[in-house]
């Protein structure tokens, strides 16, 4: 679990770098690409998905 944790802080620090610099290359799209990879592996995959699942929700509502 100590990798993972690590991965996810080291690729999540990347992700806001790539993301605020606005790389459009092959590089900032694979660091994305690993940090939801290796955030879907934490206790957070799922609380992010209920929170995704009822946004859905909620927009399906209003139209």
């Amino acid at each position: 679990m100590n990798v993972t944790s690590s991965a996810v802080l080291i690729f999540g620090i990347a992700s806001f770098f790539v993301v605020r610099g606005k790389s459009t290359n092959a590089g900032g799209a694979l660091v994305l690409f690993l940090f939801g990879f290796f955030a879907a592996g934490t206790g957070a995959a799922q609380p992010i998905h209920d929170l995704a699942a009822s946004f859905a929700t909620f927009l399906s509502d209003i139209g």
